[in-house]
């Protein structure tokens, strides 16, 4: 099985004992998420940035690697970083 936390296992259990249980409004719920999903993923603004031709190339690579555009790439990466998922990694000198 794959590597579970302590809440997803709990969330799993229940699933599979039949103890979950469909709001009642799932209706209005599954709406609300739709209307944050889409305002989250927004792409309202562009950007024109300079790269050199090895990080581009490199950026192209790796996106075809992932089987997405490298934009998307790139976008995926600034809004990592920008939600503190990224992590900068110590370089040993």
């Amino acid at each position: 099985m794959s590597k579970l936390d302590p809440e997803e296992l709990e969330i799993l259990e229940a699933f599979e004992t039949g103890k979950l249980r469909r709001s009642p409004d799932i209706a209005k719920e599954l709406a609300d998420h739709k209307q944050v999903a889409e305002a989250t993923f927004k792409k309202d603004a562009r950007i024109n940035i300079r790269l050199s031709s090895r990080d581009l190339r490199a950026l192209q690579v790796r996106a075809m690697r992932e089987g997405i555009p490298y934009q998307a790439l790139v976008s995926s990466v600034l809004h990592k970083y920008i939600d503190g998922q990224l992590v900068e990694k110590a370089i040993n000198k």
